[in-house]
């Protein structure tokens, strides 16, 4: 097997098949989830399976290159969430179907990143109809 095509399977084995970031399931969706430079190439990130992250189309396209993002509360800059340094549960929690920042990282990023985007909202209500959401604890992926 192709050296790069073992690390997209490790990159997503890692993420048990969801969003790192949102959290989604890829089998609702249409298109396949990316490899995600958490630190981005443009600013030095390589492809080390520790700077990969599975990233569903929606959260990588919105994070782009950026590492950082402004809390809306506090109104300071800070990192946004760093999947391999950060633990999900400590940063976000669910309202329902609505993704919500624990912390000014959590806050940052679910609003960079569009977390609450009605197709969104959407996707988590027939995700949770068919036993996908919410999903399970971060702690549980490998």
């Amino acid at each position: 097997m192709p050296a790069r095509q073992q690390l997209r399977q490790q990159v997503e084995s890692h993420a048990g098949g969801c969003c790192e970031y949102c959290r989604m399931n890829q089998s609702l969706q249409g298109a396949t989830f990316h490899i995600e430079h958490i630190m981005p190439q443009s600013q030095g990130g390589t492809d080390v399976l520790e700077n990969l992250a599975w990233a569903c189309p929606s959260c990588n396209l919105h994070k782009s290159d950026r590492t950082q993002a402004v809390d809306a509360e506090t109104g300071v800059q800070v990192v946004l969430f760093h999947p391999r340094q950060h633990n999900w549960d400590e940063h976000f929690l669910w309202d329902e179907y609505a993704m919500m920042g624990r912390t000014s990282i959590g806050r940052a990023t679910t609003m960079a990143l569009d977390m609450n985007h009605i197709r969104r909202l959407q996707i988590r209500q027939a995700e949770e109809r068919l036993g996908l959401f919410p999903p399970r604890d971060s702690t549980e992926i490998k």
